[in-house]
């Protein structure tokens, strides 16, 4: 199988190739922007192999996408492409809009044409994979529910509401032109190679440089854990064994509150490092409670019963051995992480129109 991955140098994206080149005997074409947020350092591993081939372009770009659908000849797409970080739509909403609608809408019509031209039985082969967030389902807060795939759509933050509309006109091309489509909605990623914006990498790195590790409001909203591995094994199971028209939600069966995940975090470095431990007692005095998030959602949580009864998928890691497997690759990946920091994003706070230094 032939796939061709959108925003591959990402988070999730990077994580999903390194499962289907490992782990597969499938060919794969990267097609990412490399904004702030892609790194082929996250691929170093894979890069030299021969089914991996990556292409710098912009999914906006129709004509760039097209070009390289004519020449790939992909069997499905995975768009993964997106702006995904709540704080920074709320300070510049426009980059989601283009990038989380117009380029999806770009992608859409390209794949179409490239599509309708492919042979009856690879046309009816095909498939194109859209992943997205629970976050399109808006808030749980006071509600004892899970969010399940026929939940209604209420987006609070600019990229939620660039999220949902991508998925609208993903389902408008299947239901109107008749592609071939499929839909995930994932819970919240962690692991390895997160950039270092995300709650848990933000965290881990702060506590080593020994900076105060910000806690939003009361701490005390709830969000599900998803390893990001797990996640990459889900994705390729609905690829490849999903209902074209279906969706499918994607969770870790993991919900906890954020000020736990942050104890967890200093518990677990207090055990793994306690010798990088600068100028505190304890990690956990590094703690400090800051201004909320305008509109931030109280609680997420996903029910995934149907990918599991449907199928067959479910999570490897509890949080608890997810959350040690990557405070550990941390440790052991610091210059990753330096490489990552070298860039435009320095540990501001982001979200709030002002920028101010997490120091």
């Amino acid at each position: 199988m032939r796939i061709l991955v959108t925003g591959g140098a990402g988070f999730i994206g990077s994580a999903l190739i390194r499962h289907l080149i490992n782990n597969t005997e499938h060919d794969v074409l990267n097609f990412d922007k490399l904004t702030y947020a892609g790194n082929l350092e996250s691929l170093q591993g894979v890069a030299t192999n021969t089914r991996y081939e990556f292409v710098q372009k912009d999914i906006v770009d129709q004509a760039a996408v097209s070009e390289v659908l004519g020449r790939f000849k992909p069997d499905a797409i995975m768009h993964l492409a997106a702006e995904s970080h709540v704080d920074r739509s709320i300070d510049g909403p426009s980059e989601f809009i283009q990038t989380n609608i117009v380029g999806t809408y770009s992608l859409l019509e390209a794949t179409r044409s490239y599509w309708l031209a492919l042979p009856e039985d690879e046309r009816a082969a095909f498939r194109f994979h859209h992943i997205s967030t629970d976050e399109v389902y808006g808030d749980l807060h006071g509600v004892d529910d899970l969010f399940t795939e026929t939940t209604p759509y209420a987006p609070s933050s600019p990229y939620s509401a660039s999220k949902a509309a991508s998925d609208h006109l993903v389902r408008a091309w299947q239901r109107t032109y008749g592609l071939p489509v499929v839909v995930t909605n994932c819970s919240n990623n962690y692991g390895p190679f997160h950039f270092p914006e995300k709650l848990i990498p933000l965290v881990i790195l702060n506590a080593l440089a020994g900076k105060k590790l910000p806690v939003y409001g009361n701490g005390l909203q709830v969000r599900d854990w998803l390893f990001v591995e797990d996640h990459a094994r889900a994705l390729l199971k609905v690829v490849t064994e999903g209902k074209v028209g279906e969706t499918y939600n994607i969770g870790g069966h993991n919900e906890q509150k954020n000020i736990d995940v942050v104890r967890g975090i200093c518990a677990l470095l207090e055990e793994l490092a306690p010798e990088q431990r600068k100028g505190v007692a304890n990690y956990a005095d590094l703690i400090t409670y800051v201004t909320d998030r305008p509109g931030h959602d109280m609680r997420y949580a996903i029910d995934a019963s149907k990918i599991e009864r449907e199928l067959g998928w479910t999570p490897e890691e509890t949080f608890e051995s997810g959350l040690r497997k990557t405070v550990q690759w941390y440790l052991d990946n610091l210059e990753w992480c330096r490489h990552v920091q070298d860039g435009s994003y320095q540990g501001e706070r982001l979200g709030t129109n002002v920028k101010e230094l997490i120091a």
